[in-house]
């Protein structure tokens, strides 16, 4: 399983869009429902950070989250919306509960 995070800061002129578009990220997902995904957005108590968790269990590799036109849609703009670009952080983790699958 691949571990994702990522945070970033909006700025704030920017933050109602960056929730619209995450939503609209959520609801391809619903209707979509691809497997192995378990994903999560949060916007920090700033009111213009925001990090999204990605648990990915796929076999081939690929992400399907970037295979979305939400996503596609969400990351098109990311750069002109941010005060402080995307840092992506693999994680290693240690232990979980109710978050998929452990291998620790």
């Amino acid at each position: 399983m691949r571990r994702v995070m990522v945070r970033y800061r909006v700025k704030p002129e920017s933050v109602a869009e960056n929730e619209a578009l995450v939503r609209d990220v959520f609801a391809q997902l619903e209707r979509e429902r691809p497997s192995g995904v378990h994903y999560a957005t949060f916007k920090l108590a700033d009111g213009v950070s925001f990090m999204h968790v990605a648990l990915l269990d796929v076999v081939d590799g690929v992400n399907p989250l970037t295979s979305l036109s939400a996503f596609k849609a969400f990351t098109a703009g990311v750069k002109e919306r941010c005060d402080e670009l995307p840092v992506t952080t693999e994680l290693t983790e240690i232990g979980s509960f109710g978050l998929g699958s452990s291998s620790a």
